[in-house]
């Protein structure tokens, strides 16, 4: 072989994944995230919403049509 190093990376790599599949590998557990931005998001959301119905052109009068 003509890089050990890479062969040794690449075996220990291919050991954690399969043994990652085990039903006894170790997890952990995920922490829930903390919404810190969930304000902010819900300010932007309404001023966006407000300046959209501004922008938003009035809808076209219909106009009867003879049948």
């Amino acid at each position: 072989m003509e890089q050990p190093t890479g062969f040794i990376l690449a075996v220990d790599a291919v050991n954690r994944h399969v043994n990652s599949a085990r039903p006894d590998a170790p997890v952990c557990p995920e922490r829930p995230r903390v919404a810190r931005l969930a304000p902010t998001r819900l300010a932007t959301a309404g001023a966006l919403r407000r300046l959209a119905d501004r922008i938003q052109p009035p809808p076209v009068a219909s106009t009867p049509r003879c049948s």
